[in-house]
């Protein structure tokens, strides 16, 4: 493996019962890249992304982080590593503000999650407070800090689970429909901050807009029936035969 290759997946395949999702899966990720994740609905998608989290384990195969097996480690330590997810849906604690939502984060990341049961203020810990309202600054979010989160709108939603998954310093974002469910404007302002993001975080999108995912990709995964259908650069998938046959041009249901 290439001393820039950060994740490696290695023959995986999950089975559920006599269900077959996922067989023979081999892939290999370089630090910074950006991977488009696409197929039909039940190719297999988030079942891949469940298994590079550690949300479920291989029936088959090995997955490799920076070189070292973690096949078997549990998805919280995948977290602390630097593998980081979000979901189809949202993830949030929607009776407490975005700012409590951010500082829960933080706090964990810090390894000061306990302090949540204690008097928490700003002259006490102001470097968590400084770093949050960095982050809402940096991602146009700092109007929202106070609101209660079931008080936002979905979209407003997706992108403080964005921006929580941002918040953990990750080096892989593994990202689940980042703009599903969306209005046209709420899905260019995700686009925007994806494109803001750092150079050196590898992104993984799963994604059922093709204009989005092709957009930020610079390489293509397409997952049909549990297999790998097509790999390789954004125009060279969007160009293939077999994608368009089977993919693209039938489009999304």
């Amino acid at each position: 493996m290439g001393q820039d290759t950060i994740l490696r997946v290695d023959g995986i395949a999950k089975n559920f019962g006599g269900l077959e999702v996922l067989r023979n899966i081999t892939f290999n990720i370089k630090k910074g890249e950006r991977i488009g994740v696409i197929g039909p609905n039940g190719a297999g998608k988030t079942t891949f992304y469940n298994l590079i989290a550690g949300d479920l384990s291989p029936t088959k195969g090995r997955i490799y982080f920076w070189d070292k097996e973690i096949t078997r480690l549990p998805n919280y330590k995948r977290v602390k590593r630097g593998i980081v997810r979000t979901f189809q849906k949202n993830n949030l604690l929607t009776e407490l503000t975005v700012l409590d939502n951010l500082m829960l984060v933080l706090q964990r990341k810090s390894g000061l999650g306990k302090i949540w049961f204690k008097s928490r203020n700003k002259k006490g810990y102001p470097k968590l407070y400084e770093e949050a309202y960095e982050l809402l600054e940096m991602w146009d979010l700092e109007t929202q800090s106070n609101k209660i989160v079931s008080s936002l709108s979905y979209g407003e939603q997706r992108q403080i689970e964005i921006l929580l998954g941002i918040a953990t310093d990750p080096e892989i974002l593994l990202l689940d429909e980042p703009t599903a469910g969306m209005s046209q404007a709420e899905t260019n302002y995700i686009v925007d901050l994806l494109y803001k993001l750092p150079k050196d975080l590898t992104l993984m999108i799963i994604e059922h807009d093709l204009e989005v995912v092709f957009g930020l990709s610079e390489r293509m995964l397409v997952l049909h029936n549990g297999v790998v259908l097509a790999e390789g650069k954004a125009e060279e998938v969007r160009n293939d035969p077999k994608v368009n046959e089977i993919y693209i041009g039938q489009g999304e249901s």
